[in-house]
């Protein structure tokens, strides 16, 4: 079955790391034959989520920027697929923005079942990603109808390119070919 997969790739750096194993997971969705779209954050604007709960009654954010358009993507699509640079220990700032600003999906008819998350970092031990995982996992309980599909890390990675030639990047490719 061809499946929709939206990717949002949260780091700050163009062409950053975890950009790379976006890409690979993205090659890999394709050659499965799924239509699949990436979105990368950093060259979009987005703004803090203010709260106000508006969204839970019109399905939509009350601030008009990339975020917006973003969660109305994120509506649709069959497989969502966030990645992201590890910051101490956790998950970027522009993927936790990202997750509060897609509130307006909470009361709507999302079509997402399926969530993966790939991360990297300059750390290489195990458990790096733990509390990255957790704080996804704690936005996927609001979603019944959803699960964490599998993960991906690339730890040992710091500088942009050093993830060339890295295991986790077939993973990636061979998660996003079997979604």
């Amino acid at each position: 079955m061809n499946k929709k997969v939206l990717i949002i790739s949260t780091s700050p750096r163009k062409n950053g790391n975890s950009e790379t194993l976006a890409d690979a997971f993205l090659k890999g969705a394709i050659d499965g034959g799924n239509t699949a779209e990436k979105i990368s954050l950093y060259d979009k604007t987005i703004g803090f989520c203010k709260g106000c709960l508006a969204c839970q009654k019109t399905k939509r954010c009350v601030i008009h920027d990339d975020a917006d358009m973003i969660a109305q993507k994120m509506l649709t699509a069959d497989v969502l697929v966030f990645a992201t640079p590890i910051y101490y220990y956790e998950m970027s700032g522009q993927m936790k923005t990202m997750l509060d600003r897609a509130n307006p999906l909470f009361p709507a008819d999302y079509a997402f079942r399926d969530i993966y998350f790939l991360s990297t970092a300059a750390e290489d031990e195990e458990g790096v990603d733990g509390r990255a995982i957790s704080g996804l996992e704690g936005w996927i309980e609001c979603f019944p109808k959803a699960h964490l599909a599998g993960t991906v890390f690339a730890g040992g990675v710091a500088g942009v390119g050093e993830i060339d030639g890295h295991s986790a990047l077939t993973k990636a490719y061979e998660m996003g070919k079997a979604v």
